[in-house]
This record gives structure tokens, C-alpha cells and sequence, in this order.
């Protein structure tokens, strides 16, 4: 793929890289990760660089930039194994409050974009198994609001976050069913409880749970809403994963070349050029649908949809490859804690199941073609 960057896209990308090599070397991350990995201070000087008001529109205060420079920052984060949750508070926070009524925006717009408001998705269930339609979550009418009652997983960064993007079905058990809503949920309102916990790659995560709790509808056609923030989400952490494996490939051709055995470097070695090549042509067939996938962000649903399956596919197949052999060649070294490589390995293992799993994807893909092949007949 021939793919040419602007220069202003060219020099946020350098931006980006210059912060991560002066203020995120690995020791800073590491002793982040040990700490329980609350980055909501990394978080904030990411809005120094104005990267969280990369997204939203220049009416809200902030850049109202596009996929494209998304990508290019995403994938230097994942060079420097960033691990604030930039993905979920700049991008899709955006992207779906952008659904919501003017006045809803106003409120909560200017904040995502100078940081002074972490907000979060919280859609996966326990049962839904990466489907985005099976929601379990209730939400009922009261007064001019709505509550909620229902058990979240997985929210990144749920302990840190000032207000989570809630999924629900609209009417209460006792109803007939009317659809999936979204709604906003201010961490301050009552019968919300996170329960936070650290994550293998270093980050946080929490269990949201919901009773009859108090929130602001964002959109009624909430699926095709969720749906569209997703397909952002999913763009992000490929991206990201290109970045990850970019970096973890230049750490094992650094080792290899230092590494000696029979008094040369193992990286003389054929066999083993052999497999480094194996590597490389992985990692960039992963940046190749990452494009892809970016490009196709604007696309009609159908199309768009098929285009970020298509490219979790590919990147979750190479990360896994990519981590595999990487670890292999370093030896024993590269599983230890206090090597880098290892913590780039986990990051790998996270993406591949952040936002649907190879094997959902690979079933995704494989569906939208059968539809497309039964249209036609």
C-alpha cells in the first residue's frame, strides 16, 4: 500500500515520539504497572500535548482531526507501550457523544478535550461474548431521565473515569423490549459502584455495577451508535498493535545482534534471519490493514464494519505471531518482568481480544461474505 503522510500528520507524529522518549521511558511504565497502574497522570500530560482533544470537533474546543492522524498517534503510543487509555477517552468518547443532544455535547465535550473529564465505554457482559446486540442492562423512564440497573465488565480505566457511555435496553423487565439506548452515567450518581482491578498489561480495569442508577440518554438508536464507536475503538488498538510490534521487532534485532554464541552474534545466524524475516513481513501486513481499517472509518456501516473485522483479523494473528517468535528468540530474558519485551508481549495478548477476539472477527468476516454472496445469487 502507498501511503503518504501529510506534513502536519508527519510532525505530530514526530510530537508524539519525542514525548515518549523523554517522558515514558520503560522504567516510568514499569513502576506504573507495579503500582497498580492508575495512569490518569499520563493521561493528563497526553492533554498537554493536546492529543485529547484530537477528535473532537473545533466547536467543542478541540482539533476536530480525523482517522488518519488517530492512527499515526496511536501507533507511537504503542511504540512507547503508553498505557493510559487515550483509545477510550479521546476517540470513542467523541465519537459517540457526538449522538447525543447539543445541550448533552456542551456539557461534556469541552472537558473530554482538555482532560478535566475522563469518560469511558462500558459495554461488555459477562454473556454477551464480544456480540454487541446482547445487552442485559435495563434502563426505564423516570422523570426526565432514565436509571439503570445492570453489571458491566472490563471497563478500561473504570476506577479513574469520570463518567462512563452505558448501553442498555430500553423499557424494564416487565416491558416489551424497544431497542438499545445509550446512555451517560456520572461516576457521582447513586447505585453506581465500580470495583477496580489491575490488568496482565499493566493498566486498569473495573466490574461497573448499576442499581437504579440515574442517567442522561445519549441516543435511542444506541446499536448503530455502539457499533460506529467500536469500529473507532478497533482502528485505535490496531494501530496501536502495529506500534507494539514495530517496537518489540527492533528490541529482538537489537538483542540479536549482541547476543553471541560460538563467539558471533546470533543474528549471523541463517535460520534465525530467517525467522526475523517471517516477523517483518507480519508486522507490516498489520500495518497495511490498520490503514485499511482507518481509511474505511468513514464508510457506510456495512462496508466499515467489515473493514475493521477484516483488519482485527490480520493484526491478531500477527501479534500473536509477532509475540511468539520474539519471546522465542530472546531466550529467557524475554519472559522476565524486568526485560521490556515481556511487557510488550502482554500488551499483544491484551489487543488481540480487546473489542472481539481473532476467532469473533474471523466469524464476522466470514458472515458479511455469506450475505454478500447470497444478495448477489
Amino acid at each position: 500500500m502507498d501511503f503518504d503522510f501529510s506534513d502536519d500528520q508527519v510532525s505530530l507524529r514526530d510530537a508524539v515520539a519525542r514525548w515518549v522518549d523523554k517522558a515514558f521511558p520503560f522504567e516510568r511504565r514499569h513502576a506504573i504497572a507495579q503500582a497498580g497502574g492508575a495512569t490518569r497522570a499520563v493521561y493528563g500530560e497526553l492533554a498537554e500535548l493536546g492529543l485529547t482533544a484530537l477528535a473532537v470537533p473545533e466547536a467543542h474546543g478541540g482539533m476536530g482531526f480525523g482517522p488518519v492522524e488517530a492512527m499515526v498517534v496511536m501507533e507511537e503510543l504503542g511504540r512507547g507501550l503508553v498505557n493510559a487509555p487515550l483509545a477510550q477517552g479521546a476517540l470513542i468518547a467523541p465519537a459517540l457523544l457526538a449522538q447525543a443532544p447539543q445541550a448533552l455535547q456542551a456539557a461534556w465535550l469541552p472537558r473530554v478535550a482538555d482532560a478535566s473529564a475522563l469518560v469511558v465505554l462500558a459495554h461488555q457482559e459477562r454473556a454477551a461474548r464480544y456480540h454487541l446486540d446482547r445487552v442485559a442492562t435495563r434502563a426505564v423512564a423516570a422523570g426526565a431521565g432514565y436509571r439503570l440497573t445492570g453489571t458491566k465488565s472490563l471497563v478500561p480505566a473504570g476506577d479513574e473515569a469520570d463518567a462512563f457511555i452505558v448501553p442498555a435496553v430500553l423499557g424494564g423487565a416487565d416491558d416489551d423490549d424497544s431497542g438499545i439506548g445509550l446512555f451517560l452515567v456520572d461516576k457521582a450518581a447513586a447505585g453506581l459502584s465500580p470495583r477496580g482491578y489491575a490488568t496482565q498489561d499493566g493498566a486498569r480495569a473495573a466490574e461497573l455495577m448499576l442499581a437504579d442508577t440515574p442517567a442522561e440518554l445519549i441516543t435511542a438508536d444506541g446499536l448503530q451508535a455502539l457499533q460506529a464507536g467500536v469500529d473507532v475503538g478497533i482502528a485505535a488498538v490496531c494501530a496501536e498493535g502495529v506500534g507494539v510490534m514495530d517496537r518489540l521487532l527492533a528490541m529482538t534485532v537489537e538483542y540479536m545482534n549482541t547476543r553471541k554464541q560460538f563467539g558471533v552474534p546470533i543474528a549471523s545466524f541463517q535460520a534465525l534471519r530467517h525467522r526475523v524475516a517471517d516477523v517483518k513481513m507480519q508486522v507490516e501486513l498489520a500495518r497495511s490493514m490498520s490503514y485499511y481499517a482507518s481509511l474505511r472509518l468513514g464508510d457506510e456501516p456495512a462496508r466499515r464494519r467489515q473493514a475493521v473485522s477484516q483488519a482485527k483479523v490480520q493484526v491478531g494473528q500477527a501479534a500473536r505471531f509477532v509475540g511468539q517468535q520474539c519471546i522465542q528468540l530472546h531466550g529467557g530474558i524475554g519472559v522476565t518482568d524486568e526485560y521490556a519485551g515481556s511487557h510488550y508481549f502482554k500488551r499483544l495478548t491484551m489487543i488481540e481480544m480487546q473489542f472481539g477476539d481473532t476467532l469473533h472477527h474471523l466469524g464476522e468476516v466470514s458472515a458479511r461474505m455469506q450475505e454478500t454472496a447470497g444478495a448477489l445469487v
